[in-house]
């Protein structure tokens, strides 16, 4: 009998001798949604003006609304680079010394809806008329390059 109580104890030395305290611990796990704003491709958006000097009034340009979205809760702003030619003024296609000045105004500033929620510009431009009422004849033309920073 001694000797089975001796093999029992035996056994359960070589057990617990054989078996580890277990040990735990926590892994953080983060994410951080970047501020994007990003211009829809494809649709850059126009400003097109039929300037006829017998009409006694300021023209206002057909505009085709540039679209962008930005990340949800992200604040926007929008700035302008005032077009090729300085402050928002077009060239004469052959005349390089002609110009024409329009005004440019646009929703600058606002707040992301996410990616599913396209915004608008609701850009706005005219052309005065005591600005082309004497202007040569034929074909003007600015680019305008728009930035928008999160």
């Amino acid at each position: 009998m001694k000797r089975i109580l001796m093999a029992v104890v035996a056994v359960a030395v070589v057990a617990m001798a054989g078996s580890a305290m277990a040990d735990t611990t926590n892994v953080a796990v983060t994410a951080t949604v970047t501020g994007t704003c990003m211009f829809t491709p494809g649709n850059p958006g126009t400003v097109t003006f039929t300037l006829d000097p017998s009409s006694g009034g300021a023209a206002t340009g057909t505009v085709v609304q540039p679209t962008f979205w930005c990340t949800r809760g992200t604040t926007y702003a929008i700035t302008d680079n005032d077009g090729l030619h300085g402050t928002h003024r077009m060239q004469h296609a052959t005349d390089a010394t002609q110009y024409i000045p329009y005004s440019f105004t646009y929703t600058s500033a606002g707040t992301g809806g996410g990616r599913g929620t396209t915004l608008t510009m609701n850009i706005a431009s005219q052309v005065a008329n005591a600005d082309f009422i004497n202007a040569l004849a034929g074909d003007y033309s600015d680019t305008v390059t728009l930035t928008i920073l999160p």
